[in-house]
């Protein structure tokens, strides 16, 4: 009797993880793992933003760098999600930075340095970081006038929840961990809320 276990058996792999491989990240030149969807960009901040604003969306710089377990992570778990990924597509232009590269950056105060020297200018020592610029341009060094930074790798609904913190302004009103445990209350309040 042929059963559901041996047609599965019987499909090659690449069937099987087919779902999987349609959000793979693939590996450039720098060794860095990107998105097709990532914004490829002249780095000229100020233009990306207004570029941005124009789509209704906000821009995200995120730093990685070749050999990072954790922005290998990022891409193959969190990014891979499509409610993630989902989210930030339709609320962000992504842009990938190398924290050793060496690509010119013009900052919103019109200095221009290479990938490296930026990172050192705005404090970025670890990846992933991930810098959140403000829906318009001004004037200012992107580390002084950033919405919110997020250093490291947080868990995935804490990684969503960053974007959204960021999507909603909620930085205006409260520190991210308050938004986080806000969320919290309500995600427990409507769990325990009966349906009709």
């Amino acid at each position: 009797m042929l059963t559901r276990r041996h047609l599965l058996a019987a499909l090659p792999a690449s069937l099987i993880l087919a779902p999987a491989a349609l959000h793979a990240a693939r590996v450039n030149d720098d060794g860095l793992h990107v998105q097709d969807w990532f914004l490829d960009s002249f780095l000229d901040l100020k233009q990306d933003i207004e570029e941005a604003a124009a789509k209704g969306k906000r821009v995200a710089l995120s730093f990685e760098q070749r050999g990072c377990i954790f922005c290998t992570e990022m891409h193959e778990k969190h990014l891979a999600d499509p409610a993630i990924s989902g989210y930030i597509r339709q609320h962000f232009e992504m842009i990938q930075l190398n924290l050793f590269g060496a690509r010119e950056v013009t900052d919103l105060d019109g200095r221009a340095l290479p990938e490296k020297d930026m990172a050192r200018r705005w404090a970025v020592s670890a990846t992933p970081t991930i810098l959140f610029l403000p829906d318009k341009p001004v004037k200012g060094s992107a580390k002084d006038v950033a919405s919110a930074r997020m250093r490291g790798l947080l868990p995935p609904p804490a990684f969503l929840a960053m974007f959204k913190f960021v999507a909603e302004r909620a930085y205006e009103k409260m520190e991210f961990p308050a938004y986080l445990a806000q969320h919290r209350i309500d995600a427990a309040k409507a769990a325990a809320t009966p349906s009709n």
